[in-house]
């Protein structure tokens, strides 16, 4: 058995997929690589994912499926992984090598005492023109060198959380918690770093700089423009990750556990109103009532929490003059994290 699958979403990636297949490859017959062609018709991405799998037949599967959207290409990719360990690279990103090599090699480790359901690394923002890339870290968060559960988590800052990126998740754990991705939705890594969590009980940490998340493409889904045009999906995220916190029973769960997933919700709580502010319209300015009254529906002391937050304080300035403030938030915000 592989100790682990990366899976790689491709729509019409041949510009960039190659990069990344390269840089996952020289980890050798440990890992397993699925190319995702989710229905790519407008370049060669289909032939290149059959020619890396006709190359590498013992580490390279390409699979050919009607377009579904990044979600069903996960999805996908969870159905036929063979690996212990099952992780998310998407095709315009990249890893580095040696850091995921030994990696790998502390999973196997790992599995000698039994595994983790979580392995977790760092994540670097490759912004496009940027001279300081930003580095998403997490010593000061979680101990090293040995497993743990929830309760040993520190306080993350206020810049710092896990993103499809740096999650490493059990493929067994992973299928067994439900977690179905939806179909032609962009945004859904959030629900990928979300929903699952509350079935993990043993992590590791390695102060590893593994992903290279690349942004700065003006046609990227983390494009502001894109974001805010594609807003309806991000709303649509936004409220299923509200109906897993208000179904979650979080008895006998770690306090540290939904702590964090309170601060993340209340991140992309931030984040939906904040293209929705940016936008300003009238029509948009609704949707963003919408959402927030759909949160008190579903968990109305949850609504109570996130309105009071700072975050949530600061979506809710009243008038124009308030949301000019937002906005201006919103910009330090972006300038200081290195986000698009």
């Amino acid at each position: 058995m592989k100790i682990l699958t990366v899976a790689i979403p491709c729509y019409n990636s041949e510009a960039y997929m190659e990069k990344c297949i390269r840089s996952i490859l020289p980890v050798g017959k440990n890992v397993e690589i699925l190319i995702i062609d989710d229905g790519s018709a407008k370049d060669r991405t289909p032939e290149i994912a059959d020619r890396y799998a006709a190359r590498y037949p013992d580490v390279v599967r390409a699979i050919h499926q009607e377009n579904g959207g990044h979600g069903e290409a996960v999805n996908a990719g969870l159905r036929n992984a063979s690996g212990i360990y099952y992780k998310v690279v998407d095709s315009d990103d990249w890893v580095n090598t040696r850091a995921l090599k030994r990696i790998v090699e502390k999973m196997k480790e790992l599995e000698a005492e039994g595994g983790v359901d979580l392995f977790l690394a760092n994540f670097v923002y490759d912004k496009a023109g940027a001279v300081h890339k930003k580095l998403m870290r997490f010593a000061n968060v979680f101990p090293q060198g040995r497993s743990f559960g929830w309760e040993e988590m520190g306080r993350m800052r206020l810049t710092q959380y896990l993103l499809m990126h740096n999650i490493f998740y059990r493929t067994k754990m992973l299928r067994n918690c439900g977690m179905v991705l939806p179909k032609h939705t962009f945004y859904v890594d959030n629900i990928f770093a979300f929903q699952p969590l509350p079935y993990v009980e043993k992590l590791y940490y390695m102060d590893e700089n593994l992903y290279h998340y690349f942004i700065g493409r003006e046609d990227q889904s983390v494009n502001e423009k894109v974001m805010i045009g594609r807003i309806d999906q991000q709303i649509r995220v936004n409220k299923i990750m509200i109906d897993v916190m208000a179904s979650q029973d979080f008895s006998g769960k770690s306090s540290r556990l939904k702590k964090y997933m309170e601060i993340y919700l209340d991140k992309i709580m931030t984040v939906t109103s904040m293209m929705l502010i940016l936008d300003g319209s009238q029509e948009a300015l609704e949707k963003k009532k919408d959402v927030w009254s759909y949160l008190k529906e579903r968990d109305r002391e949850l609504y109570r929490h996130m309105f009071r937050t700072p975050l949530g304080i600061a979506m809710h300035l009243p008038g124009k003059a308030g949301r000019r403030i937002a906005r201006g938030g919103y910009r330090l915000a972006q300038k200081f994290v290195g986000f698009n």
